[in-house]
């Protein structure tokens, strides 16, 4: 006979620990209306045209929805190249890293030998180092060895990157309990197979918040291109923005400024949205300790 479900018991809610919250609450009720606010603004503008954004009434619509500020935006601002240029830089990059990362991460965190911790510490010490310190050098061995345009820059994206990734993947991949490797052993797979069929899809949610993580930063990083982006056809939004601000000196089109932060902004925001679970599960989980 099946047992009978029993029924859930809602626990009592703790009124003296909740009011201990109560102003934790209220900074985060605060910051959430200021920012919604804010992005609806930033939409309602994207919509109207410069004359309203200028009177301040943005939110009435005297002349209607101007969609057609995302046309323009798109096309005769190169947003298009923009976006495109960023997409590629983005996937590449967290391609790139993810495939010198995990293996480092595995390796530093499951095997023992000589400069193991030296190599650990190196990582931390990259991590310090601020970009506009190793300007000079990059930019030096890139006229050396003539590298310039896309593949400098994913170059450049990947191995800023690894640093980073390598530590974050370091705790996951020590977690995990060394059941999994003994078991694959017996069956005879080999190390490698055991890493890319076994080991590596343990970490998924890891994977997951660390390329989420790092595709962000590379969508948004402008320092690095704006040195190594030396045409606008290799331009990433970061740097595509700054010149449609420069160039409104001349169009005075403020409607289609908007309309491009909108479209830059949309990515990310969407990240945000549908992966938020993902983000968190990668951040707060680990594998089966052993």
């Amino acid at each position: 006979m099946s047992k009978k479900k029993e029924p859930k018991v809602k626990e009592r809610i703790n009124w003296r620990k909740e009011a201990s919250l109560l102003p934790g609450y209220i900074i985060v009720l605060v910051w959430i209306i200021f920012t919604a606010a804010f992005l609806l603004w930033i939409l309602g503008a994207s919509l109207s045209t410069s004359r309203e954004i200028f009177s301040g009434s943005v939110f009435k619509f005297e002349s209607g929805l101007h969609f057609e500020n995302y046309v323009n935006a798109w096309k005769a601002q190169n947003v298009s190249v923009f976006f495109a240029n960023s997409l590629l830089y983005a996937i590449t990059a967290c391609v790139g890293v993810i495939l010198i990362s995990a293996p480092a991460a595995y390796v530093l965190s499951r095997f023992e030998f000589l400069g193991n911790k030296v190599m650990k510490s190196s990582l931390i010490v990259a991590m310090s180092i601020p970009a506009v310190m190793i300007i000079m050098p990059i930019f030096s061995l890139s006229t050396k060895w003539n590298l310039k345009g896309r593949i400098l820059l994913i170059l450049l994206y990947i191995f800023l990157n690894v640093p980073y990734t390598t530590t974050y993947l370091l705790n996951f991949f020590a977690t995990l309990s060394k059941t999994y490797e003994e078991a694959a052993a017996i069956d005879g797979c080999p190390p490698a197979k055991t890493f890319w069929v076994i080991m590596l899809p343990l970490v998924q949610p890891a994977l997951i918040t660390v390329t989420i993580f790092n595709f962000l930063g590379v969508w948004n990083e402008f320092f690095m291109a704006l040195i190594f982006a030396s045409s606008e056809r290799m331009t990433p939004v970061g740097v595509g923005l700054l010149q449609i601000v420069n160039s409104m000196k001349y169009t005075g089109d403020y409607g289609g400024l908007f309309a491009a932060v909108v479209i830059v902004f949309l990515p990310t925001f969407l990240l945000y949205i549908f992966l938020s679970e993902k983000i968190i599960a990668g951040v707060t989980g680990g594998g089966i300790k052993g």
